[in-house]
C-alpha cells in the first residue's frame, strides 16, 4: 500500500473528526465515519450497546491466534483556541487529546492489513472506543465481549497514543512496567456549624477546617509514602460560604489522586478518608468522604514491551524509538484492558516541529497529522508480529509463506 495516499486519506478522516467531536459515550457522528472509512474491507463489524462503539475483527489468511489494536474516539469539553484551519465546529468540544489521530491511524492500520491479510497468522480485532475521558468506555467494551470478539480471547493488546510536546515528531516513546498513573476521585464536605464572621467561636468553621485538610494531603503524600512510588493529590475545586462576614454551615471540595503502582492505589484511599476524619473530629466537625477509584495503573508487560521497542526499531530505525525513564502521571483506561491480557501501549510525538504547543488537554493544543501512516504501520507491524511469534514463526518464515 503507497504509504503518501495512505497518508492523505488518513489525513483527511482526522481533521473531519477534528471537525465534529463528540463528548462521552454516545458518539453517533464519530461512528458513523469509522464505519463508513472501513467500507470495502474485509471485516466482522458489530457495535455496541451500552456506547457507541465499534469492533472490527479481520480475520487472517492463516490459523493463529487473536490480538487487539485499540483507538479511543471521544473528545474532551472544551472551547477550542488553536485557530487551526480545521478547528471544531461544535461549541464545547474539541479533541485535545489526539484521540481524532488515533482513530485514523486505526482506520489506517486496518487498511494495511487487509492489504496484507496472506501474512496473517491469527485475526486481529480492532476496538474503536468511546468514553477514555471519564467514562470508562473500555471497560464497558470489555463487558460487551471486545476480548473474546474473533471467537477466542486476544493473546495480546496494543495501544497508541500522540502527544503535541516532547520529543521530536515521529518518535515513538514508552517504558516497561509502569507507564502510567492510575486515578480516583475524591469528594470531601466538611459539615460545621454557620455562624456570625464576627463570633466564631460561636460556630464551627467548616473553612479553616478544610483548609487544614487540603495542607495536610500534601504533608501526608510526602511523609507517608515512598518517594520512590509517589502518590500525587491535587485539590481543584473549593466551594464555600455566600458572603465575607458568615461563616457556612459547610465547604466541599474535589481533588484528583495519582499513584503508580496498584499497592499504593489500594492504600490511598483509606489514608486520604482517616485523615480527614482525623482533622475534622479534632476540631469537632464531621466530614463526609467519598473517594471513587476510576482507572487502574497502566503496566506494560515487560516481555511484550521488549518485542514493542524492538518492532518500532526494525520498522522505523533505532533513532525512532526512547524509552521513557518515568512513569506518566496522567491515567488512561486502556489500563483495564492491559489488566487482563498482556500488551503495551505506546506514545507517539506528533509535535508540530519549530512550533511550540500547549499540552495535551489544553484548548491550544495542536497535533501534526503527517505522523498518521507511521502510526498505522506500526499498529499493523505489531499485530502480524504478534502473530507470527506466536505461532513459532519467525517475521522471514511469515513473510515467505505469504509469498507462496
Amino acid at each position: 500500500m503507497d504509504a503518501t495516499v495512505l497518508q492523505t486519506e488518513l489525513a483527511t478522516l482526522r481533521r473531519t473528526l477534528h471537525q465534529r467531536p463528540e463528548i462521552g459515550l454516545n458518539l453517533p457522528q464519530t461512528q458513523h465515519q469509522v464505519i463508513k472509512a472501513l467500507e470495502g474491507l474485509d471485516l466482522e463489524i458489530t457495535t455496541g450497546t451500552q456506547l457507541s462503539s465499534v469492533t472490527a475483527v479481520l480475520r487472517g489468511a492463516h490459523p493463529g491466534p487473536a490480538v487487539l489494536l485499540r483507538a479511543d474516539m471521544d473528545a474532551l469539553p472544551l472551547d477550542e483556541a488553536s485557530e487551526v484551519e480545521y478547528a471544531s465546529l461544535n461549541p464545547g468540544a474539541m479533541h485535545a487529546c489526539g484521540h481524532d489521530l488515533h482513530t485514523a491511524m486505526l482506520v489506517g492500520a486496518a487498511r494495511i492489513l487487509d492489504a496484507r491479510r496472506s501474512e496473517l497468522h491469527g485475526d486481529v480485532v480492532l476496538m474503536f472506543q468511546p468514553g477514555e475521558e471519564g467514562y470508562d468506555g473500555a471497560a464497558r467494551m470489555i463487558e460487551e465481549g471486545v476480548l473474546e470478539a474473533a471467537g477466542q480471547r486476544v493473546i495480546a493488546a496494543f495501544g497508541l497514543h500522540v502527544q503535541p510536546a516532547g520529543p521530536s515528531r515521529g518518535v515513538f516513546t514508552t517504558r516497561p512496567g509502569t507507564l502510567m498513573g492510575g486515578n480516583a476521585h475524591v469528594s470531601i464536605t466538611v459539615r460545621g456549624a454557620g455562624g456570625h464572621g464576627a463570633f466564631p467561636h460561636l460556630a464551627r468553621d467548616p473553612i479553616t477546617v478544610a483548609s487544614e485538610i487540603v495542607i495536610a494531603l500534601q504533608t501526608q503524600i510526602t511523609r507517608r509514602y515512598d518517594v520512590f512510588d509517589p502518590v500525587v493529590v491535587t485539590v481543584g475545586a473549593m466551594h464555600a460560604g455566600t458572603a465575607s462576614n458568615i461563616i457556612p454551615d459547610s465547604a466541599h471540595m474535589e481533588a484528583t489522586v495519582r499513584t503508580f503502582s496498584v499497592a499504593t492505589q489500594e492504600r490511598t484511599e483509606g489514608a486520604i478518608t482517616a485523615l480527614c476524619e482525623g482533622i475534622a473530629a479534632a476540631h469537632g466537625l464531621t466530614v463526609d468522604v467519598e473517594y471513587t477509584p476510576r482507572y487502574p495503573v497502566t503496566i506494560n508487560e515487560p516481555s511484550t514491551y521488549d518485542f514493542a521497542a524492538a518492532t518500532i526499531a526494525d520498522v522505523f530505525g533505532a533513532d525512532r524509538f526512547e524509552q521513557l525513564a518515568h512513569p506518566l502521571p496522567a491515567a488512561e483506561d486502556f489500563s483495564h484492558v492491559l489488566n487482563e491480557v498482556p500488551g503495551c501501549y505506546l506514545v507517539l510525538s506528533a509535535a508540530p516541529d519549530g512550533s511550540p504547543t500547549a499540552f495535551n488537554h489544553s484548548p491550544h493544543a495542536v497535533f501534526d497529522d503527517s505522523v498518521l501512516a507511521d502510526g498505522a504501520l506500526a499498529h499493523a507491524e505489531l499485530a502480524i508480529r504478534t502473530l507470527a511469534r506466536h505461532t513459532g514463526l519467525t517475521l522471514q518464515e511469515g513473510v515467505r509463506d505469504a509469498a507462496r
